[in-house]
């Protein structure tokens, strides 16, 4: 216990060995010391916990820290333990707790021990912990992650919207209240929520400078994030997805790639999790991949990246998760891969939610994508989001400032789109305003009559992108508001207003390309088209697949299909191990064709100078289904396809992908007796044939030209038989 005329700096000193404050925590504790309710709004790494930490160890009883997550809790009171001759003196109360491990709790804090006690906001509705508290002397209540007391916060729990009722039924003492992401209106709810409309708010600067913010398309994304890791090797990072099924698909591609990297997701038990974040910290492995719910409160200040395999649903999230990178002030890479098509599973998520609660999670996820497609500076984006201006149009540490698009003269735009927002009453969102400009007819605009509107069809010379372009660098730029109560309606400001009446220049940024390409249509390997990285050795493949082709009197994507080519113009594979490492060419395929390509490419990658990073061939495992062995052991017992599918509880459909990527990846599969007793041996040849002289091996293609007579799985399952008799 501190003597009462001890100051917050000769405490620091004493508990913590720090000899200085950082930014404004000097005046925070000050205030929660002097009994006064605090609201903190600090990033990430900006010290929030020694806010609270600091005045409970200096004051009389104990201060009751409602804490989210029950990871968080142990990472902090093994924290605040390490700094004391006393493990009583923090504790933490949940359900991971035995009966004698409770009892031990409620001792320390009967004696006086105990300065630190975190809860979850669960426990506190449990009647025995109500009854307990209202007994011992506490000093104030602190609210960690207050942000999820609002339901426009980035991870709202009801829970916590009860917390003021039950602190109520305990004691009337100060709180702080603390987080690392708010928005004005979040802010606005969490204290009216907390009834402390009177707290002392102290709020940091959301500017980090040390970190480099990144949006690539998403393409190739597994490959992609492999490359980048064995660049930033023996790095720590974190990889972030939203399904853990996604989670544990990347950490397994990157071990087979020779990086050190563990899943971390709520389907692993409690014990598990905790060991691999452990691991992490220890430094025993570089990489986390994880859902969301990782790092929230994790101190481990030098995180070199934070990669986002799927776009979050609110910049909040990203905001905060991005922030545990480059604690320790160094280097910190923040990367997102993006695709709309993310975004538009997200908004099916919301589908059967409260029609509130869906409003509000389609506006997130628009400010997601607007932050995602910007072309202008991404941490000018970010400040303004969370109400900060930032100075001048270029912070230097960002891709769309190292690396900057065109601008173009907006005047004219900017002015025809300020004229949209006003006629139509400025009752409207961005996506209609954009309908509205270039004309498209959709149910809002006939509903609320645009159609009828003189503006109506004015910009159909351009695209809608380009129109959502100019309403989003309008909004930032302050000539627009956006109204967050009515989910997003667009007014003018009064900038707005003086430059509708008399415009001027002004320049803005043209717009990226995000658009991805994950999937493919329906061939036979559906990895999708991604082009090729080298034409000229792209022209020379296509020539050489068409002599093999000739040779063996086949078709040429039987000897290798186009996206198998495309990898070879990006890995330049020079010998058959390389080659087999090509998406769709098994070891079976590579021994019968690849010679002549290998050969070709080595001597290519010789004549050019090209120099090949051997440590950037990436393994895949996304072909390397969980059932094939399986499959495959139960078609050799002959048995019948659907008992098998049945078996994986898969449909007929499912079972054919997995067969084909199993034949593509060169394995020979006799499934002649499940096709001879559904096919007569005639039918069996035509369709045959018809793949012997076919450019294509396209399904809807051979569906069309045999005018319907077969269906698509009879079709599918001859051009397995075709694929795995000539092609392996």
């Amino acid at each position: 216990m501190t003597n009462v005329d001890t100051t917050p700096r000769e405490a620091l000193e004493q508990f913590f060995g720090f000899s200085q404050f950082k930014g404004e925590q000097e005046a925070i504790i000050q205030n929660v010391l002097d009994g006064k309710n605090t609201f903190v709004i600090m990033p990430t790494g900006g010290g929030k916990s020694l806010c609270y930490q600091l005045p409970a160890l200096m004051s009389e009883g104990t201060a009751i820290v409602v804490s989210p997550l029950i990871a968080l809790m142990k990472n902090q009171v093994d924290a605040i333990r390490g700094f004391s001759s006393d493990d009583g003196v923090a504790h933490f109360l949940n359900s991971s707790l035995t009966r004698n491990e409770t009892l031990k709790v409620k001792e320390d804090i009967r004696a006086g021990k105990t300065k630190l006690l975190y809860v979850a906001p669960e426990s506190l509705t449990k009647k025995e912990n109500v009854e307990f508290l209202t007994e011992i002397r506490i000093s104030f209540f602190a609210i960690d992650e207050a942000h999820c007391i609002s339901e426009w916060g980035h991870d709202f729990r009801p829970e916590y919207r009860n917390l003021r009722t039950i602190f109520d039924k305990i004691k009337r003492v100060p709180v702080i209240a603390l987080t690392a992401t708010a928005t004005g209106k979040v802010q606005e709810d969490i204290l009216k929520n907390l009834d402390i409309p009177n707290a002392t708010t102290y709020k940091a600067s959301f500017n980090r400078p040390n970190l480099y913010y990144e949006v690539r398309p998403k393409r190739d994304v597994n490959r992609e994030i492999t490359k980048y890791v064995k660049q930033h090797s023996g790095r720590s990072g974190i990889i972030y997805c939203l399904s853990r099924k996604k989670v544990e698909e990347v950490a397994e591609t990157l071990n087979v790639n020779g990086i050190k990297a563990l899943p971390y997701h709520a389907g692993m038990d409690a014990a598990q999790r905790a060991d691999h974040q452990d691991k992490f910290l220890m430094e025993d492995v570089d990489v986390i991949v994880a859902t969301i719910a990782f790092g929230m409160g994790i101190d481990k200040p030098d995180v070199r990246f934070v990669i986002h395999h799927d776009i979050p649903k609110s910049l909040e999230s990203y905001y905060q998760e991005t922030g545990r990178g480059g604690r320790d002030g160094g280097e910190g890479k923040c990367v997102a891969f993006y695709s709309y098509k993310d975004i538009e599973k997200l908004e099916k998520f919301l589908q059967g939610k409260p029609v509130a609660e869906q409003e509000i999670g389609k506006q997130l996820l628009q400010d997601t994508v607007g932050y995602a497609e910007t072309s202008m500076c991404r941490r000018k984006y970010l400040l303004h989001y969370f109400g900060e201006e930032m100075k001048g149009t270029d912070c230097g540490s960002c891709d769309n400032c190292t690396n900057p698009q065109e601008t173009f003269e907006a005047k004219d735009d900017l002015a025809l789109v300020l004229d949209a927002v006003v006629e139509s009453k400025e009752r409207h969102k961005a996506k209609y305003i954009c309908d509205l400009l270039t004309g498209t007819e959709t149910s809002e605009i006939k509903n609320y009559k645009g159609d009828k509107l003189e503006i109506y069809g004015k910009g159909d010379e351009k695209e809608s992108q380009h129109w959502m372009a100019v309403l989003r660098q309008g909004l930032v730029h302050g000539f627009l508001h956006k109204d967050i109560e009515t989910y997003g309606n667009l007014s003018l400001t009064e900038a707005g207003k003086k430059f509708k009446k008399k415009p001027v220049s002004i320049k803005f940024v043209k717009e990226r390309d995000y658009t991805s390409d994950e999937g493919g249509d329906d061939d036979f390997n559906s990895a999708g088209g991604r082009g090729a990285a080298d034409e000229k050795l792209m022209a020379m493949l296509k020539d050489l697949r068409q002599q093999v082709a000739k040779k063996h009197k086949l078709p040429p994507y039987v000897i290798f299909q186009d996206p198998s080519l495309e990898e070879m113009t990006m890995r330049y594979p020079v010998t058959m191990d390389d080659l087999t490492q090509v998406t769709g060419v098994g070891p079976g395929k590579a021994a019968k064709y690849g010679k002549p390509f290998v050969d070709l490419i080595a001597k290519y990658v010789d004549e050019n100078d090209i120099a090949r990073e051997d440590e950037m061939v990436v393994r895949s495992v996304v072909n390397k289904s969980g059932n094939k062995v399986h499959i495959i052991q139960n078609i050799d017992k002959r048995l019948p396809l659907d008992a098998i599918a049945r078996g994986k509880g898969l449909s007929m459909n499912d079972l054919l992908t997995e067969l084909e990527s199993i034949v593509m990846s060169g394995t020979k599969l006799d499934i002649n007796y499940h096709i001879n007793d559904i096919l007569e041996a005639d039918v069996q040849e035509e369709i045959m044939d018809y793949f012997r002289g076919s450019e294509t091996d396209n399904i809807e293609t051979a569906h069309q030209e045999f005018d319907g007579d077969y269906s698509e799985e009879e079709i599918r399952l001859i051009r397995l038989k075709f694929m795995s008799e000539v092609a392996n």
